[in-house]
């Protein structure tokens, strides 16, 4: 399955499927940490990717739990059985097949592909964990237990699907008719505009998104898609 393979700043490669679904290779000293899995059949090109680049996958690591992001963990779990899987301890239950709702979280339902995946986290993450030069920051709305992950060396943002830049850069919940589908699959709207005002006061330099393209110097315009959720309060797809 064909993928682009595009690089930004001095560590980051995006790999994108359909110019919409995106996962991450971040380079580190010895080896390549992956953020995220894709859909199914991505992991050929993925591992691909890595020969281009040079270094051995260590580490894939998971924003959050839903189908599109860990369509090819399998495949990658057996391609690379010694790469350490991570993921929060809140979507661990997630991938496991638990969709149960805790009391006083959030909505009853949760929303989304929620497949789940034969493969067990190695290291369950909570916010402030590291990872390689990259620290896991609690990101939580589009699912209950999503991460983002700052890049120390250069203030990159991995957020997962806390943004996205399809049809315009929006917040999770935030409905973009050009691609209406992270909106559709928001578990929490209220919490995913909380999570992202949280993420926009990191300032981080770079944005990088589960949906669309890579937007360099993002802060003016992360501000404005957190003040647009704001302004239309919580709503739910």
């Amino acid at each position: 399955m064909m993928m682009s393979l595009t690089q930004h700043g001095a560590n980051l490669f995006r790999l994108a499927r359909f110019g919409l679904i995106n996962s991450y290779l971040v380079r580190e000293e010895d080896g390549l940490t992956l953020i995220d899995a894709n859909l199914p059949g991505s992991a050929p090109t993925i591992l691909k990717a890595a020969r281009q680049i040079g270094l051995p996958i260590l580490c894939i690591t998971l924003t959050h739990a839903h189908g599109d992001h860990i369509g090819s963990l399998d495949a990658l779990r057996a391609a690379l059985p010694n790469a350490e899987v991570s993921i929060s301890a809140r979507d661990a239950r997630l991938l496991a097949g638990d969709l149960s709702v805790d009391a006083g979280e959030g909505p009853s339902k949760l929303k989304g592909d929620l497949r789940g995946a034969k493969t067990r986290p190695d290291r369950l993450l909570r916010g402030g964990d590291k990872v390689g030069s990259l620290r896991a920051v609690s990101a939580a709305g589009h699912t209950p237990g999503q991460l983002a992950f700052l890049d120390g060396r250069d203030g990159t943002l991995i957020a997962g699907d806390a943004f996205q830049m399809a049809g315009g850069l929006g917040v999770a919940g935030q409905l973009r008719w050009l691609f209406p589908f992270p909106a559709l699959a928001t578990w929490d709207t209220q919490l995913a505009a909380e999570s992202a005002a949280r993420l926009t006061d990191l300032a981080p330099s770079r944005l990088a998104v589960g949906h669309g393209s890579v937007l360099e110097n993002p802060v003016a315009a992360m501000q404005k898609a957190v003040e647009e959720a704001g302004r239309r309060g919580p709503k739910t797809a």
